[in-house]
């Protein structure tokens, strides 16, 4: 549940962020407090951002204008960062939400984590994992709403790092949206089933029985996990996926247990 006295900064690099999702954005942010700082970064002189500017006015965000300095470097990128640490030092904010798919806000996020703050991260699938893991909580864009993603106006610096096929506009191709990993390829990945294993194990009762939001919360403390990232709505859907663990519910609790594994008696 949402904890309405939680202060949380929304800083968004429209230079990389689709405006089409703000909404949804910002319905996330909303389960972890109150969005009482908005803003979006970048060169607003730039005919690239002009899908930015309705949502502005509409969602109350405070646009910031950087303008390019040099060529193929993104100076919005500094300028967000001067920015979340003033607001850092202020001591008045509880998390941040870092709206970006480019991992040069890695160390940024690292060093907001070590005053204590939450940073919960959302960006593409393309999104380095480094950024993605060292945020509380990212979410992929593309796990957000059911309609298509819109193509993302990437800067030079990012287009290098990650390259997309272009359409005739020159805008990079769409990025699919996510589809549920079948579960040989979940059982296969072992970062996840050591997460889900240790969290379960963690809040386990004599039985093996751990309710499901004891698991839900030990993940939050271990590691960046959203189970929409794997396409799946709940943990509980997700679990079930894998095939490795056994649910059941008990009114409207819902617990979970490691299976045996074959052979072991």
């Amino acid at each position: 549940m949402s904890d309405p006295e939680k202060r949380i900064a929304v800083l968004i690099d429209a230079d990389n962020a689709p405006a089409s999702k703000i909404d949804e954005i910002l319905v996330e942010v909303a389960a972890f407090g109150v969005a009482n700082v908005r803003r979006a970064y970048g060169d607003w002189k730039n005919p690239r951002l002009k899908g930015w500017e309705s949502v502005l006015h509409e969602f109350a965000i405070r646009p910031i204008q950087q303008f390019a300095y040099s060529k193929g470097k993104n100076a919005s990128d500094m300028a967000m960062v001067v920015d979340a640490m003033d607001l850092l030092y202020a001591r008045n904010l509880d998390g941040f939400a870092i709206v970006s798919s480019d991992a040069d806000f890695t160390p940024l996020v690292m060093r907001l984590l070590t005053d204590g703050v939450k940073v919960y991260g959302f960006g593409e699938q393309k999104t380095p994992l480094a950024f993605v893991n060292a945020c509380s909580k990212f979410t992929y864009l593309e796990a957000l709403g059911n309609d298509e993603p819109e193509p993302v106006i990437t800067t030079a610096h990012t287009a290098a790092a990650a390259p997309a096929e272009a359409d005739a506009t020159g805008d990079p191709a769409p990025a699919a949206p996510i589809t549920p990993r079948p579960g040989n390829e979940l059982r296969g990945d072992s970062r996840l089933l050591n997460l889900l294993r240790g969290a379960i194990d963690a809040a386990a009762d004599d039985q093996g029985w751990a309710k499901l939001s004891a698991v839900g919360n030990q993940i939050a403390n271990r590691a960046s996990f959203d189970s929409r990232n794997y396409g799946y709505r709940k943990l509980s859907d997700l679990l079930a996926a894998v095939g490795l663990f056994e649910l059941k519910k008990e009114g409207k609790t819902s617990s979970v247990r490691v299976l045996p594994r074959k052979g072991a008696r």
